[in-house]
């Protein structure tokens, strides 16, 4: 009969080493899950964009190389309802404050402040449009400009809107970007304001980056336009005719 205990009292203390292991070695998956499915990492899957191209910046969430999704940013929350931005990947600047989005540059970026000029018009030539930028020079804003080294190869990231405002950060690599014509750093600042009212790269495609919406009634490819990314320094230096088109039928 002791013996009998003996060998049950055995068998409990393995079966419970082999319980406390398992614990142990699944905690730090279950923890890690946890850590990268928050609110922001949700959303920006929910986007279409693959687990794969989402890089941890520590503040923030970088995808396609220039669209930054801040980890504080507010998540939009949808009814389930048919929208506009349906049809195009991220959230639009509301009608109401779409038709003045307020751009500052800070002192980092006054040596560019007449190519914030010309990617700012561009935007507000586009006939059709109700879209308008005004250039501020002092708080409040709503997009802020500033010089940040992105290392090379990165010309600039803009943010996508949140809340029915444009997104509100715009960073320029600007001593990468020195050395290109007025045109080209005109044309950076012009495709990363883009971004920020929600425009995905054009050409996302050919770039291999997950799958985009057609804006309705303007689909299809254009090697014209300035939102074609991984042209840093060599893209078009204008809003095509495309890009005018779907900014008109977005706003």
């Amino acid at each position: 009969m002791i013996k009998n205990l003996k060998n049950i009292a055995c068998i409990a203390m393995v079966a419970l080493a082999i319980s406390s292991c398992s614990k142990t070695k699944d905690a730090p998956a279950a923890q890690e899950a946890v850590v990268k499915k928050d609110k922001v990492y949700n959303y920006i899957t929910s986007l279409g964009f693959p687990s794969s191209s989402i890089v941890d910046l520590g503040t923030e969430y970088m995808v396609e190389g220039d669209i930054s999704f801040p980890k504080n940013m507010e998540v939009p929350v949808t009814d389930g309802s048919p929208k506009l931005e349906q049809y195009y990947t991220g959230t639009l600047v509301s009608p109401a404050n779409a038709v003045a989005i307020r751009v500052f540059a800070d002192a980092t970026m006054t040596s560019m402040n007449a190519e914030i000029a010309s990617a700012v018009a561009q935007w507000n030539a586009v006939a059709g449009s109700a879209l308008k930028f005004k250039i501020v020079t002092a708080a409040p804003y709503d997009i802020r400009i500033t010089d940040v080294n992105l290392g090379n190869g990165v010309c600039g990231a803009g943010t996508f809107p949140s809340g029915g405002l444009a997104g509100n950060l715009i960073r320029i690599n600007k001593a990468y970007i020195a050395t290109n014509s007025f045109a080209q750093r005109a044309r950076t600042i012009c495709h990363e304001l883009g971004h920020n009212i929600s425009f995905r790269h054009t050409n996302w495609a050919a770039l291999g980056e997950s799958a985009a919406i057609n804006v309705p009634g303007v689909g299809g490819t254009d090697a014209l336009s300035l939102m074609n990314g991984g042209q840093c320094g060599s893209g078009a230096a204008v809003l095509s005719a495309r890009d005018k088109a779907a900014t008109a039928a977005l706003y």
